[in-house]
């Protein structure tokens, strides 16, 4: 359990914990606004300095610096992407694509039966991929993996068609709003299929521990009655 425990940490970590969700979020509502109020170069720079002024504030606080320095690159890639573009919009090309990629990639790892959620695991609690002999382990990994692949297809399919019909507000808040709550739910079914996969991996190892096990017939030494 205390294992659990710690690689649950260990990935929320990674990710910037509850905080990283929030901060995330900050310089995708301050683009919105300053795109209506004032145009594109000005949505352009305050993002930006948004996205430097968290990553500052989280510095100054010891927090964690990857998720905050990949947070700050991200914006000023999605804001570069806009002024090449030239509309505020293609603020969210890059998360738009990068949905498909890893909804594709979630989906073909299902096909071949190489659920990435289930290496993901491994890596995350450092340990073998010893799953992989146990099919019950491997379907609860695929069932999660094809979460996964529902939340970034949903993504991709929303946000393209806003893109396509000029709805830059509501690329802001649908980019929020299937962000993290749609991050949280899957998060949910993925702890689910592990749970269910470390049953189906113990499963034999109690078996083997204790053969005797629901043979009906023998005694408690393995004699019959």
């Amino acid at each position: 359990m205390e294992t659990n425990r710690i690689s649950a940490e260990r990935v929320l970590a990674q990710a910037g914990g509850v905080s990283g969700l929030v901060y995330s979020s900050l310089p995708v509502v301050a683009f919105v606004i300053a795109s209506s109020v004032a145009g594109l170069v000005a949505a352009i720079a305050v993002a930006v300095g948004t996205a430097a002024l968290v990553l500052l504030w989280r510095l100054a606080r010891r927090e964690s610096a990857q998720p905050a320095v990949s947070g700050f690159f991200g914006v000023a890639v999605c804001a570069l992407i806009a002024y090449l573009v030239g509309q505020s919009k293609g603020y969210f090309l890059l998360g738009i694509w990068m949905s498909l990629l890893w909804g594709v990639v979630f989906a073909v790892s299902v096909l071949i039966r190489r659920p990435l959620v289930g290496y993901l695991w491994s890596w995350a609690s450092r340990r073998d991929l010893s799953w992989r002999g146990v099919p019950r382990a491997v379907y609860a990994f695929d069932i999660a993996t094809l979460g996964w692949t529902l939340v970034f297809a949903a993504r991709f399919i929303v946000q393209r068609l806003l893109y396509d019909a000029d709805k830059t507000g509501w690329l802001g808040v649908a980019r929020i709003g299937m962000g993290w709550p749609l991050t949280a739910l899957a998060a949910l079914a993925t702890y689910a299929a592990i749970k269910a996969a470390q049953r189906a991996m113990r499963a034999p190892m109690e078996v083997a521990d204790n053969p005797t096990a629901g043979v009906t017939g023998l005694d408690t030494d393995g004699v019959a009655d």
